[in-house]
């Protein structure tokens, strides 16, 4: 099959969870014989301003084609999109997927002038998030009424956004969850030299520095909870230079607290590879890849109880009432007094992720959908 993808910022990148799955499933996809491009963005990494961004025309045989951008929050996305949709048109595909509710908006220049088949993912209700304002959310909500009229097949990634569109649209869709790889368990090294830190006496949080992921309940929690372990708080911020400068001047009287800016890479690898417990504050998800990768890596987690996180984890973590500070600050130093419990939930943790999400099979799905 002919496949296009639309809707990320760019591949190969970090710039955040559907990055990551559009690359596992597009690289997974040519290797089965399929034909894949993907349309990425223009402009600068989003989590990393200093990052240069390299014009590749192919990617483990995935081919790259890089649309007109204007690069500003509330654009990017929206215009991107529109000429990536335009370009489709008027090329030979027999699939084109897009990614995130906003890029959905274009879904219906494909189905009215041609007859190509469309899949949309819905990596979470973006519209809930607190980095957007007024336009943006209408905007959101008429791409999600868009992919809701239009699109021939939905995928969602948690049972609990599957029971939205069955009781806001009575519209069917797909439950098939994110994958994980087998991660590369790495001894501290780089985060040693640049951090001074140790296997097991730091807390991480690892992803986008977004309001939504609840990071400043967390700084909070950790102040108050007055525990030996150092917080390191690793990522880079998405279209929100205010609200990283709002957390980072919250955390400045604090040594302990560690701001790593982006990682990627060995150092990526090292900080999930030694964290004494992971952390995922979140008031909001879609299906937290970062989740995934912690757990992979045989880690502790504690997250909010929102269902996505919820049904991530079941039984093999810890989970506390989502934005209560008292909550997170009582749960996070009972952890930190008893080693024995946070070892036994890092003895379990990797198995049963690895065995529970694959992504090959998130794969055969997904293709299954493409040939239907």
């Amino acid at each position: 099959m002919r496949i296009a993808m639309i809707g990320q910022k760019r591949i190969p990148s970090r710039e955040g969870g559907v990055e990551i799955v559009v690359e596992e499933l597009s690289t997974r996809m040519v290797k089965k014989g399929h034909e894949v491009t993907c349309y990425n963005r223009g402009g600068k990494h989003v989590a990393n301003k200093n990052e240069k961004i390299e014009n590749k025309k192919e990617y483990k045989g995935v081919k790259l084609k890089k649309v007109f951008t204007i690069d500003k929050k509330g654009l990017a996305a929206l215009t991107s999109s529109f000429f990536a949709t335009i370009k489709v048109m008027f090329s030979k595909y027999d699939v084109v997927h897009y990614h995130a509710l906003g890029p959905c908006a274009m879904i219906p220049l494909i189905k009215i002038f041609t007859k190509k088949k469309v899949i949309a993912t819905v990596h979470g209700l973006d519209f809930k998030r607190a980095k957007w304002g007024g336009f943006a959310i209408k905007y959101l909500k008429f791409g999600e009424k868009m992919m809701v009229k239009y699109a021939d097949e939905i995928i969602v990634l948690s049972e609990n956004v599957k029971r939205y569109y069955k009781d806001t649209y009575n519209r069917k869709v797909n439950f098939i969850p994110n994958g994980v790889n087998k991660p590369n368990i790495l001894k501290p090294n780089i985060i040693t030299r640049k951090y001074k830190l140790k296997k097991d006496d730091y807390i991480l949080y690892l992803g986008r520095l977004v309001p939504e992921k609840g990071i400043h309940y967390l700084i909070d929690a950790y102040s108050k909870a007055n525990i030996n372990k150092k917080l390191v708080i690793a990522g880079g911020g998405s279209d929100t230079d205010i609200y990283v400068n709002e957390i980072k001047e919250q955390a400045k009287d604090n040594p302990n607290i560690i701001f790593t800016g982006f990682v990627q890479g060995k150092l990526l690898d090292e900080l999930y590879s030694n964290a004494y417990i992971y952390i995922l504050p979140s008031e909001i998800e879609g299906m937290p890849i970062s989740l995934l990768e912690a757990m992979s890596y045989g880690n502790c987690c504690l997250t909010s109880d929102i269902s996505e996180c919820k049904e991530v984890i079941e039984d093999k973590g810890f989970t506390f009432k989502k934005s209560n500070i008292e909550d997170l600050t009582k749960i996070l130093k009972k952890l930190c007094d008893n080693s024995k419990t946070v070892k036994k939930y890092k003895d379990e943790s990797q198995q049963f992720i690895l065995n529970k999400y694959n992504w090959d099979t998130v794969v055969l799905k997904t293709l299954e959908l493409y040939e239907r």
